[in-house]
């Protein structure tokens, strides 16, 4: 194990930059491996889960490389040409990359055997593998559905219609994805929105996709040929340094190229409601979704309720915004967010029982928890179960308590966000 403490730190002053977006990395690799040509990337996150879907599309067939410029390159294999990789896919700690390469599987005449890491082998997969049953594919595994799990695709995939019962990104997408490969018209029904990246790089690459009300049309067997991405920095990787600035005295702090499409900023719409000085800066586009830089500077915070149907806009955030939460007066609720039940950990009982042992004063309900300003100390170090987002929001919590803040293992960071130490560090944090 690895441990990471944080501590009271001096205001944060620079002009940084972040990893590239992990939603959309996953989905370029993807897209270039189904993608007649050569499809280049700039600014892909380099994060253990995202080089677990490469290794998972390189064993499928695509050519999948980075060359001596830092550029990946993807050489794709066209709709339908997806071979039977020789051994097991084992897709980490990656919930993302398993659920959406098992869409694309679902509708291949192949079988496959995906495996993981002990948290992502007990987090559920029947919220894709029942709507991906219904293409015609079968699946293997224990009674609970989760990994390992064996995928044997339809040799004759059937369209669908299917309504999501949730609001889930990723299940919707491994539904799009199935599509691709299936003659006919494939529809999704959400009627909560979800982030859309999925919609926005289909049509970036050419598939042909409609959207009608709360359906998404997607046609089948379509040909799409390569295209170059410039990946933005990923809102979530950002969302931590947004919040170290905001409860660090004095800090005053530039984050380059951050991606600000509308369905993943719901945690910068609530840190503004709660006082945050953040401006968005150079607003652009980048291969279809909307970029800016952020200026954050030092603010005082107040709670307030977080509303519940801002919940798909910021799911990922809800761990770090506790931070803000306990440095803001007042108190901070949030409900509606029961999916982080099923995250890498059980979020809310994680973060609950963490910010408790930190001297935090914090009620967990079933669906949330709310959150009081109190002073944070250090204590026994927070056991993270495997979970990125739990331990870089303890270290947050750490720049402005009492005393150090440490967390059990922080290898697990390197998942999503390598180099995060290194970077608060370069612009004036205490992480060692």
């Amino acid at each position: 194990m690895n441990q990471l403490s944080s501590s009271k730190s001096g205001p944060l002053k620079g002009v940084i930059s972040v990893p590239g977006d992990k939603s959309i990395s996953h989905r370029s690799l993807i897209m270039g491996s189904l993608a007649i040509g050569e499809s280049k990337i700039t600014g892909l996150l380099e994060g253990e889960d995202v080089l677990g879907t490469a290794a998972a599309m390189r064993a499928m067939g695509a050519d999948i490389y980075k060359g001596d410029d830092g550029v990946w390159h993807v050489h794709g294999v066209g709709i339908g040409g997806l071979r039977e990789p020789d051994s097991p896919l084992d897709m980490g700690n990656s919930g993302t990359g398993v659920r959406l390469i098992m869409g694309l599987v679902a509708t291949h005449p192949i079988k496959v055997t995906f495996t993981g890491d002990a948290s992502l082998s007990s987090r559920p997969m029947k919220r894709v593998t029942v709507p991906l049953s219904r293409f015609g594919a079968s699946f293997e595994g224990s009674d609970d559905g989760t990994l390992p799990i064996i995928v044997t695709g339809a040799k004759l995939p059937m369209p669908i219609k299917y309504e999501l019962p949730v609001a889930s990104a990723q299940v919707k997408s491994a539904v799009m994805l199935a599509g691709l490969n299936t003659p006919g018209r494939t529809t999704v029904t959400e009627r909560i929105p979800t982030r859309d990246h999925s919609e926005r790089i289909f049509d970036y690459f050419g598939v042909p996709i409609s959207l009608e009300g709360d359906d998404i049309h997607v046609e089948g067997h379509a040909e799409i040929t390569a295209k170059d991405m410039a990946v933005p920095a990923d809102p979530s990787s950002t969302a931590f340094l947004v919040v170290a600035a905001l409860i660090t005295e004095g800090s005053d702090i530039t984050i380059k190229n951050v991606g600000i499409n509308p369905a993943r900023t719901g945690l910068f719409a609530t840190l503004i409601e709660m006082g945050g000085n953040i401006t968005f800066e150079n607003i652009g586009k980048e291969c279809g979704e909307d970029v800016a830089d952020l200026r954050v500077r030092y603010s005082k915070l107040a709670g307030i309720s977080v509303p519940p149907e801002r919940a798909p806009s910021m799911i990922d955030e809800y761990p770090v915004l506790c931070a803000a939460a306990a440095s803001a007066e007042g108190e901070t609720v949030m409900r509606g967010i029961e999916e982080l039940r099923v995250k890498e950990s059980d979020r809310i009982a994680v973060m609950v029982q963490g910010l408790k042992s930190c001297g935090i004063d914090v009620t967990e309900h079933e669906d949330g928890m709310t959150v009081r300003h109190s002073v944070a100390n250090g204590t026994t170090p927070i056991v993270t179960h495997l979970d990125h987002r739990i331990a870089m929001s303890f270290l947050i919590l750490g720049l402005c308590a009492e005393s150090p803040i440490i967390v059990d293992d922080a290898s697990v960071i390197e998942t999503s966000f390598p180099g995060f130490g290194d970077l608060l560090n370069s612009v004036g944090a205490n992480i060692c």
